[in-house]
């Protein structure tokens, strides 16, 4: 039966992840840094310096940094660790090139939307929360008529957060790698749903569930004063980690470099012919890039509507930083270390092959490296799972009508589901985050595409404003 559900959902996966989808992701980037003239490059030093200094005029809930941190806490997660190594051992090191060159265009895709919205927001007469996001802009850019769409989008970004990127994943890599930690010879077993567990799996994942459970209760507010404090600590911890290991194995590094674009365009076609191998790589590099930053998806403008800001493109270019730090620097960094180790070759899967980057590229004890990839994992995907319930709540809030009997029925299954995560396979989990991630991206790209020209007439409108003050 199991077999049957795993190829039920494979044959599923290559479908929707298939040649058309990937194009409309591509192509939205590309059309939208032509028509913004290549934003992500010249202005990101201008977006990098927005992230930190927040605005002290417009209404919102929390900082433009506090957006960005709640919308990095449900991007940087196991996509950084995991996620790359199961791309480049499926579809090889060209899939990281694909991971670039879907970043490079999802910068353009994620500044669009952060534009958006901050552009189409409300706020509830009722609680006075800021609310935004694809469905906010669906329905008040592109009209009432087009509200069928934004309550497709808000269908799947709630299935998204409960059976995709917010729990499933991020809690089976977390208990994966505590088990391997503490118990790699499953000397203390559990049997659960038939199955025999490590008990550090077990207690692994119901510690995790209370502590998602303490910190859901407490709303947007609380989810972004933990992500303001775990997210920039580990990233910056965990980036120092993968350059000691390229410092260490630094005549490795043009080699590793060169195997990626090589591989990229079938130049060492290790993955069954030059043509084959070409579009595994682009399609596992460019849905795990999607799953990792997000861009496309439409769920950080979730996040962002609620930033205390008055300028739309002032908080899409905060909004931009994102996917240049999770992809462009953490998950480059992951990928380096898997490749120039050789890690992907070893038939390891899942988080084991960064163990064993990290084990092989450190100049420290092997157990030492794994427990400082343990620690980065949980805390990189304990901040993904509260971010993304916050992304799923505000989904079926918006499908419900405002309900609160539903919202508090989701939070309970979002509880649960934390809570059996462990027990799923990895195979599954990351099938299963693959398919929702992209039923919906696609209503959210239509939409960006569809408002491209509010955009872009922001952005002009914008620039020339700062132009005058700079005169």
């Amino acid at each position: 039966m199991l077999q049957f559900v795993n190829t039920a959902l494979n044959t599923f996966d290559d479908l929707v992840w298939g040649v058309p989808l990937i194009v409309l992701i591509l192509a939205t980037g590309i059309y939208l840094t032509i028509r913004l003239k290549g934003m992500q490059i010249l202005r990101l030093p201008a977006a990098l310096r927005y992230m930190v200094q927040n605005e002290e005029e417009g209404h919102g809930e929390v900082t433009s940094f506090g957006a960005l941190c709640t919308a990095m806490s449900a991007t940087i997660g196991t996509g950084n660790i995991v996620g790359v190594a199961t791309a480049i051992v499926a579809g090889g090191p060209g899939a990281l090139f694909w991971m670039w060159v879907a970043a490079f265009f999802g910068m353009a895709t994620k500044y669009a939307e952060g534009v958006l919205a901050i552009c189409y927001r409300t706020v509830d007469k009722e609680t006075g929360h800021v609310l935004g996001g694809p469905f906010y802009y669906i329905e008040n850019g592109m009209g009432k008529n087009w509200r069928w769409m934004g309550k497709i989008f808000a269908f799947f970004g709630a299935g998204v957060g409960l059976l995709g990127i917010g729990t499933f994943t991020q809690v089976n890599g977390i208990t994966s790698a505590v088990g391997d930690f503490f118990d790699s010879q499953k000397s203390w077993t559990v049997g659960v749903f038939g199955r025999e567990y490590s008990a550090a799996v077990l207690i692994a994942g119901l510690v995790l569930t209370v502590c998602v459970a303490l910190v859901v209760l407490g709303g947007l507010e609380r989810i972004a004063t933990v992500s303001q404090i775990i997210v920039p600590f580990m990233a910056i911890f965990y980036v120092a980690a993968c350059v000691l290991i390229l410092i260490v194995n630094a005549q490795k590094v043009p080699g590793a470099f060169r195997l990626i674009v090589e591989s990229a365009f079938g130049l060492r076609a290790a993955a069954g012919g030059t043509l084959g191998a070409v579009l595994l790589a682009m399609q596992k590099g460019i849905a795990r890039g999607i799953f990792s930053n997000e861009a496309g998806l439409g769920s950080a403008p979730i996040a962002a509507a609620a930033a205390r800001t008055k300028e739309p493109v002032r908080q899409g270019l905060v909004s931009m930083t994102g996917t240049f730090i999770d992809t462009i620097v953490i998950c480059t960094m992951t990928g380096l270390s898997i490749v120039l180790t050789g890690a992907y070759e070893t038939g390891l899967e899942g988080v084991a092959v960064t163990t064993y980057a990290f084990n092989q590229g450190l100049p420290i004890p092997a157990w030492a490296s794994s427990f400082l990839l343990m620690v980065c994992l949980i805390f990189f995907a304990f901040t993904t799972i509260i971010g993304w319930n916050y992304y799923g709540e505000r989904c079926l809030e918006y499908l419900s009508n405002g309900s609160k009997r539903a919202v508090a029925a989701y939070r309970f299954l979002y509880i649960l589901a934390i809570f059996i995560g462990p027990f799923m396979t990895v195979e599954a989990v990351w099938t299963i985050a693959d398919i929702f991630n992209a039923l919906m991206a696609i209503p959210n790209l239509i939409a960006v595409l569809a408002l491209s020209g509010v955009i872009a007439a922001q952005t002009n409108d914008y620039w020339k404003r700062m132009g005058k003050q700079a005169k």
